[in-house]
Parts: C-alpha cells; sequence; structure tokens
C-alpha cells in the first residue's frame, strides 16, 4: 500500500511539474524606454530611437498617469489575439516541352 502511495505521489508531483513548465512558457515580457509622444485613454506612443511604438493601455494598466515629453518604461507582453490559417499554394503546373 505505501508503494502505491508513494508512486501515486510521484505521479502527482510529476504532473503539477509539467503543467507549471507549460505556464512558465506564457508570453515573454518585454520593454521599451523613451520619451513619450502621445498619450490618450486608450494608447501611448512612446519614441525608440527613431522609431514610434504604440502601445495599447487600459484600466488594468498599472502605473501613475503620464504626460507627452515624460521619459518612461513600458512593459508589455505580446499575446496573440486570433490565428488564422491560410491554404497552402497549389503547385504551379510544369510548362510543356517543345
Amino acid at each position: 500500500m505505501k508503494k502505491l502511495t508513494l508512486g501515486f505521489s510521484l505521479t502527482f508531483l510529476g504532473l503539477c511539474l509539467a503543467t507549471s513548465n507549460v505556464r512558465a512558457a506564457d508570453a515573454k515580457d518585454y520593454q521599451v524606454t523613451g520619451p513619450v509622444l502621445e498619450v490618450t485613454d486608450s494608447y501611448i506612443v512612446v519614441q525608440k530611437g527613431e522609431q514610434n511604438w504604440q502601445l495599447a493601455v487600459d484600466k488594468a494598466t498599472k502605473g501613475p498617469k503620464v504626460k507627452v515629453g515624460d521619459k518612461v518604461t513600458v512593459y508589455y507582453s505580446m499575446k496573440a489575439t486570433e490565428i488564422e490559417v491560410k491554404a497552402p499554394k497549389a503547385p504551379k503546373a510544369e510548362k510543356k516541352a517543345k
């Protein structure tokens, strides 16, 4: 009986560890730092080098209110919102030999 319990416990522990590894593979976190160029209720634009980064914000976004000109670091993650599968292209017909 003890062997059965130990086996079940080790199996359960392995399952928990496997599940935690899947959760660890969630969206990777990134950051961008630079001056704020524009702020609205739904996004913020930060200049990084010569590029302007527009990042969505909402009520759940943490941090103080920012204004144009503030230097900020914005932490974000990439998350897919939709995936579309395209049908593969049909192979081109071979040209007839002359």
